[in-house]
């Protein structure tokens, strides 16, 4: 039986997750949430989130980097030229799924996503890398806490398709 797809993403109201290859926003209690639900996972992520996650196979994280150039992934690492090999690769893998991005990657696995591990900003941001749209889909919230830092306010929570 395969494993489940988990998509990790944190996004705005206007879905934006990117601005020139960098999160817009500095929120440390986000990326502690994010570091801890990957620790000792398969992280599945496009090249360009690769090469700004420098210390992506710390704390257990099995990465699997979709790129049409594997003499830039560095062991250990694995690459793969598709979502589909990158896939077939994680399940292999120990360790849950997580789909940690770009945006093509998001956009090619929402549709076979089991679940969504959300933080959504609660803002409008300005960026050029968005997630899907994924609220028409049919999810069911499991989780949700709220949050916030001197600059935003954002919620944690944990959406599961209902199939």
């Amino acid at each position: 039986m395969p494993k489940p797809l988990n998509l990790v993403v944190a996004c705005a109201e206007n879905r934006v997750i990117g601005r020139d290859g960098q999160l817009p926003w500095d929120i440390p209690e986000d990326m502690e949430h994010f570091h801890r639900t990957t620790a000792g996972q398969t992280v599945v992520l496009g090249r360009v989130c690769y090469q700004t996650w420098p210390h992506v196979s710390l704390d257990g994280r099995q990465p699997v980097v979709i790129t049409s150039n594997s003499s830039l992934i560095d062991p250990p690492a694995n690459s793969a030229g598709s979502v589909d090999e990158a896939l077939s690769i994680a399940q292999s893998l120990s360790g849950d799924i997580m789909i940690c991005g770009g945006q093509s990657i998001y956009e090619e696995t929402l549709e076979r996503a089991d679940r969504i591990i959300l933080t959504l900003v609660q803002a409008e941001i300005p960026g050029d890398t968005y997630f899907p749209e994924w609220r028409h889909l049919n999810w069911r919230e499991i989780v949700k806490r709220g949050s916030s830092d001197a600059n935003y306010r954002y919620t944690f929570s944990v959406l599961e398709r209902v199939r």
